[in-house]
């Protein structure tokens, strides 16, 4: 399963004009089938070319994706927050950023561009290898934030937060089970000749039902800022997280 579509099964008539227009004046097929995907059409076609155009093909800003990036990078940020307050209403900032980590890190955004196809998309120069693992997971990760930019160029945040929460949030479960900065800490440690950590349950605090774990990490001597969580496991992994940065071992 690609996408987690979900909805009332009702047509929304100007999506359905866009896309009658879409089909009969966009002579370039593999952008109405993006669109398809999308279940988005755009008014102006020009932001979906250029969300799809590398540099390598022009390096005039405005005919190809980098702004376009720079604007979804943003948004993505903004909605992905904004489903987390509400997903998580108790939970502490510690937890809300590891959760949004998770989601944005370049490694699983291009997860999400692939099962998407993005690559089949691109339009770029035979300069650029994509069969680099490297370059291809860049670029997958890019043109993702690209079209999410160009969509709300287009037709502003509504549409955004849809496609996001169809192709990213959707998958979020997957995102938050994939990142171990914990087991990252323990083979960082051993990898740099460290003493291994130790995670140490500081305090609990509130009733059972909405009960909060700060948990520290200690390695040698020296103690590193605590993770709060509501929950024992996640405090550990938020700390393990918050020593890999200090440590500047997390990339």
């Amino acid at each position: 399963m690609l996408f987690c579509f979900s909805g009332n099964g009702q047509t929304d008539p100007l999506q359905f004009f866009r896309n009658l227009r879409s089909r009969f004046s966009n002579n370039n097929s593999d952008l109405a089938s993006l669109q398809h995907k999308l279940k988005y059409y755009f008014r102006k076609q020009e932001y979906i070319k250029q969300a799809v155009t590398h540099k390598s093909v022009s390096k005039e800003p405005r005919e190809n994706y980098e702004r376009l990036e720079f604007l979804g990078d943003a948004i993505i940020d903004h909605v992905i927050s904004e489903n987390l307050i509400r997903e998580f209403p108790y939970g502490e900032e510690g937890l809300l950023t590891q959760k949004r980590s998770a989601l944005v890190q370049k490694s699983f955004l291009a997860k999400t561009g692939e099962r998407m196809n993005l690559l089949d998309y691109l339009t770029i120069r035979g300069s650029v290898d994509l069969s680099q693992k490297k370059v291809s997971i860049n670029q997958l990760a890019n043109v993702y934030e690209s079209i999410i930019g160009a969509v709300y160029l287009d037709g502003g945040i509504v549409p955004c937060k849809k496609i996001i929460e169809n192709t990213l949030w959707c998958h979020r479960v997957e995102a938050w089970e994939s990142v171990n900065y914990k087991g990252r800490l323990i083979e960082e440690c051993h990898s740099h000749q460290l003493k291994p950590p130790r995670f140490v349950v500081e305090s609990t605090r509130g009733p059972e039902h909405r009960k909060t774990f700060q948990v520290a990490v200690t390695i040698g001597k020296e103690r590193f800022s605590p993770g709060i969580a509501d929950n024992k496991k996640t405090a550990e992994q938020e700390a393990a997280r918050i020593a890999l940065k200090a440590l500047a071992l997390n990339d």
